[in-house]
């Protein structure tokens, strides 16, 4: 991979400051907006595998809490967290950032980040 990939959805306050981060850091990224252009299957279940469902699944979000209880209930393992979260993309804990060596990271941590980017270059 040549690029940086980050997924997100383009109103959510972390991925705008994830966004500006890597632009003032001089970092080359795709972005892919995950409201508008869906979830890619292989790379969700990938990130599944890589970092847990757990970590993939946002909990602590309105889209969570307005699924009906039977839904919620239901998501118990990767499989049925896939299932949800390709139906619900704003469930997909923001951003989730495919690094140049292949791997995943959840959310924003500019230290983190900052020590990524040097690794890289």
């Amino acid at each position: 991979m040549n690029t940086i990939r980050l997924y997100g959805i383009r109103n959510c306050d972390t991925v705008q400051r994830a966004r500006q981060w890597l632009t003032a850091h001089a970092a080359t990224y795709e972005f892919h907006d995950l409201a508008k252009a869906g979830v890619p299957v292989d790379r969700l279940q990938g990130w599944v595998q890589a970092l847990g469902w757990q970590a993939v699944l946002n909990r602590k979000g309105s889209t969570w809490r307005k699924l009906d209880e039977t839904t919620r209930a239901d998501v118990v393992d990767a499989v049925t967290s896939v299932a949800v979260l390709r139906l619900n993309p704003s469930l997909i804990k923001r951003p989730v950032v495919e690094w140049l060596d292949g791997r995943c990271s959840l959310g924003f941590d500019a230290d983190d980040w900052l020590n990524r980017i040097a690794i890289e270059t």
